[in-house]
């Protein structure tokens, strides 16, 4: 691994919460016309009418709501009940496309597709046996790429364009359980600006797969060697918007940060690797880069500053509480980070990389993500947000999603956490 690549060249130069405890099953609200006004959509639970402004949609594990934050004057809308929640929504390019009105969340058993404009048009729901499960749009929207850890270990494409009849069908899959032994466990995936190829990180072979879209099929691998006697554990990754850098957060040495040149996606080069020693903050969980790819944060127990150009960390900046995700507004000029152990967003200005502002949302806000859309207003959504506030949910027959615990992708997470209804 090369770590002294040319700096002139323009390119480098808490708490414990229980979120289900006593709450309403996923698949019944979803399916049941007893649940919630008989709604099966965010979109449904959240309203009767919608208007195109943009809006930040964040997760709330403790008490399945989701908090909507309006991203022009960084202020509360309001908190909605829908039963459900999402450690990783699809928040990259979604973000800022604003024809992208479709919320996909990892969830029990798979992915499911959302409508966050309008009242239920469609719903979506991909079966990938397994809980786990890490998923990401292309830049235009038209395709989804999911994927899938243990027992699983595949990725899948799918049909994104709600206009499509096939929309939410399974057009692509690439088997990879005997690949090795043990099989690569592939985690977090990214596009690359054209779509045209996708990012994987690989905890279990210390692995980044590159993967093309069409045909769909693994086009290159790249071994990321050790630092140490410990595995690398690859577990998170995030593409620059210009499509020449992807960072990887890995789990060695009490976590690391990998800066790998995909100029050439076929020839992927690990041109740097930053360690704790080197300032970042232990943990690292995943990572956003700025609009203009300088500058990546990285969140952990801190949010770690990389000056990517330099190579080198400029800045730590303490919200409060450990950060695990974050998501751009559209303008890509504001970074709103959940805190879980204070319940808030902080909202971080990228012209200064300072905090800036934080905001009170819902119990353990975990997933984020933004739309240019906002959804109506539902009564009944809210009377149920209230009660779980305070800690009262209505129904039973519970199965937690992947990573709403504190294992997020640890090594120990292939056992299913079941919890009391």
């Amino acid at each position: 691994m090369s770590t002294d690549r040319n700096r002139d060249d323009p390119r480098v130069a808490g708490r414990r919460i229980d979120p289900f405890a006593s709450g309403v099953s996923r698949r019944r609200l979803l399916k049941s016309s007893g649940a919630v006004g008989a709604t099966a959509s965010i979109a449904g639970c959240l309203g009767d009418d919608a208007d195109v402004q943009e809006t930040i949609f964040v997760f709330n594990t403790g008490d399945m709501t989701v908090s909507l934050i309006d991203p022009a004057t960084d202020e509360l809308l309001r908190s909605e009940f829908i039963g459900t929640t999402a450690s990783w929504p699809s928040n990259q390019y979604a973000s800022i496309n604003p024809d992208v009105e479709t919320l996909w969340m990892n969830v029990e058993g798979g992915v499911v597709g959302f409508d966050a404009a309008d009242e239920l048009a469609e719903l979506v729901e991909v079966d990938t046996g397994t809980n786990a499960n890490w998923q990401e749009l292309t830049p235009d929207g038209s395709r989804l790429v999911i994927s899938a850890r243990e027992p699983t270990h595949a990725h899948f494409l799918v049909d994104a364009d709600p206009g499509s009849d096939s929309f939410g069908d399974v057009v692509g899959e690439i088997d990879r359980s005997d690949e090795s032994d043990p099989p690569p466990a592939p985690c977090d995936i990214s596009f690359g600006p054209d779509g045209d190829y996708s990012y994987c990180a690989d905890r279990d072979a210390d692995l980044l797969t590159v993967v093309r879209t069409d045909p769909f099929e693994i086009a290159a691998q790249l071994e990321l060697e050790p630092l140490g006697d410990d595995n690398v554990g690859p577990f998170m990754d995030t593409t620059s918007w210009d499509g020449e850098y992807v960072a990887i957060e890995n789990f060695e040495d009490g976590g690391t940060e990998s800066i790998i040149d995909i100029s050439e996606p076929e020839e992927p080069e690990e041109i740097h690797r930053f360690t704790i020693d080197d300032g970042l903050d232990p943990s690292p969980m995943t990572s956003e880069w700025g609009p203009d790819d300088e500058l990546l944060y990285v969140f952990g127990e801190n949010i770690t500053v990389i000056d990517v150009p330099n190579l080198e960390i400029i800045d730590n900046i303490d919200v409060g509480g450990d950060t695990r995700t974050g998501t751009w507004n559209p303008e890509r000029t504001k970074l709103y980070v959940p805190v879980t152990e204070t319940d808030e967003v902080a909202v971080i200005d990228h012209e200064t990389v300072a905090q800036f502002d934080s905001i009170e949302v819902g119990a353990s806000p975990r997933g984020i993500t933004a739309r240019s859309v906002r959804p109506g207003q539902n009564a009944q959504a809210r009377l149920l947000a209230a009660f779980a506030s305070v800690g009262i949910t209505f129904g039973a027959d519970v199965t937690p999603t992947f990573c709403e615990d504190e294992c997020h992708c640890g090594r120990q997470c292939g056992e299913e956490i079941v919890l009391d209804s």
